[in-house]
């Protein structure tokens, strides 16, 4: 049986809510229910940061701090957690030493945006009581500012170092007493009328839960899927939010290989993925800001089959499998035959992703990743592109070439592969594998690039791997970006 309401700390007082629409928002529920009117609406994108508050997790017997985009995640993700807000910050009379900052530093102009910023810092000092200023701008490159107040703002994160206990502090072992009893083994639902959300607690109850729900909808970090509420204010039906799911956060390396789990978020798993892969951890931080990778998973991103999802073409490059699950049963496929057609997957019925599992590296391969969007971060992008080339002997064997936003589907180049293998590793192998590249692939035009555009780019990101393996001193930049 699952309990028909969800328990959350808001700020430090316990909070019980049922009869409630699972599709509202954070945002939502702060500023209509709550009166926390301090968190902004912006974009409803996730894009802008006005919104951004700090939510702090129960685990491994201590509190771990991270800030999201409220106007993109949903009520039933808070269960088990406390949720603290811009207002709340303040202990009595005394502002929060990042607040006093702001204000001695003059951060705030029109200050619309300003309790978002406030709470992308109070996250950065509470993981980094004495930040670096690369973690600084790490931190606040999702808050965006239209008065130009950046450097008033990175001064003020400066100026906030090590500022010692607050009230958070002093209160940690009541919150991790309160969140320890909030029980997070029983699943729960929140639901109003007919609509409803699940938060199971294990495999197994997800499992049941997909066979007697088909056609539900899953939730995990939510930063794309919840834009179908936010921007055009659809309802998502039956919910399943899978956060809760032990199973689906693991993560697990071994000689040969890692495991993932769907529901793991960026902000988990990259750091001992790029120590692997550097070029696919720096594009992973381009996916979007600190707040999306906070909440955005590898599952979520397959899962989507978005033909200029960013993920994708690196996974079917490095020759990933995807783990799908379905009852008690699981299927393993190579993750380039999970895409079908444009938002058109392989995946059947009540199934559901349950890890990725990404080969480790080859001796002699070279993994070159390239993304190009009008942006530098926090965009969409154009073209992305994956080449995992070994090399030995100065003979390429095997390559694995794979693009986004080329095609429907992120998409191998077969015909450049097979330009490129067993041939000499030379100019000339280059130039005739640019040429039958234009043949596997008919871009489209659209607002982000012309068809023209993109085959372009497409085979001159091939010469610039060439160049940038061949001259390793020749700074050509790890990502070229238009």
């Amino acid at each position: 049986m699952a309990d028909n309401q969800i328990q959350f700390l808001l700020n430090d007082r316990l909070t019980t809510l049922s009869d409630v629409n699972p599709n509202t928002s954070i945002l939502q529920y702060l500023r209509n229910n709550a009166g926390k009117n301090g968190t902004k609406e912006g974009c409803a994108s996730g894009d802008c940061g006005a919104c951004t508050v700090v939510v702090a997790e129960y685990a491994g017997g201590n509190l771990r701090y991270k800030s999201l985009n409220a106007c993109i995640s949903l009520l039933p993700s808070l269960h088990g957690k406390q949720l603290i807000t811009a207002e709340d910050l303040q202990d009595g009379d005394t502002l929060h030493p990042v607040q006093k900052a702001m204000v001695d530093f003059h951060g705030s102009q029109c200050g619309f945006c300003t309790p978002g910023f406030i709470m992308s810092l109070f996250a950065l000092h509470k993981n980094f009581p004495e930040p670096e200023k690369e973690q600084t701008l790490e931190a606040l490159a999702g808050n965006l500012c239209r008065c130009t107040g950046y450097r008033a703002i990175i001064d003020a994160a400066k100026a906030a170092n090590n500022h010692g206990p607050d009230q958070f502090d002093r209160n940690k072992g009541r919150t991790i007493e309160t969140l320890a009893m909030i029980q997070k083994d029983t699943m729960q639902q929140l639901a109003q009328g007919d609509q409803i959300a699940f938060s199971p607690t294990s495999l197994k109850e997800l499992s049941e839960l997909m066979l007697a729900h088909p056609d539900a909808r899953i939730v995990a970090g939510g930063t794309d899927i919840v834009l179908e509420i936010t921007q055009m204010m659809k309802s998502l039906g039956t919910i399943i939010y899978v956060g809760n799911v032990p199973e689906l956060q693991e993560f697990e390396q071994n000689d040969s290989e890692f495991v993932i789990g769907a529901a793991l978020s960026y902000t988990e798993f990259t750091p001992s993925l790029a120590i692997e892969y550097h070029e696919f951890g720096e594009m992973i931080e381009r996916i979007g800001s600190l707040q999306i990778r906070n909440q955005g998973t590898l599952g979520g991103n397959v899962g989507n089959a978005s033909p200029i999802g960013d993920t994708p073409p690196v996974l079917i490059a490095l020759n990933a499998q995807i783990n799908l699950r379905k009852g008690n049963d699981n299927r393993i496929i190579p993750i380039e035959d999970y895409f079908v057609d444009y938002k058109v997957t392989s995946q059947q019925k009540s199934e559901f992703i349950q890890s990725i599992i990404i080969p480790k590296a080859k001796e002699n391969s070279h993994l070159k990743v390239y993304k190009i969007s009008k942006r530098f971060d926090d965009d969409i992008s154009a073209v992305l592109a994956a080449f995992n080339l070994e090399i030995e002997g100065d003979v390429i064997k095997s390559p694995r070439i794979a693009f986004g936003g080329m095609a429907g589907i992120p998409k191998r180049a077969t015909n450049c592969e097979k330009a490129l293998n067993g041939q000499p590793w030379t100019q000339s192998t280059i130039e005739t594998a640019m040429a039958a590249l234009a043949t596997d692939f008919t871009p489209m035009n659209d607002v982000r690039a012309s068809a023209q555009y993109r085959m372009q780019v497409a085979q001159n990101l091939l010469q610039k791997a060439f160049i940038e393996m061949t001259q390793p001193n020749t700074n050509t930049g790890v990502f070229y970006h238009a």
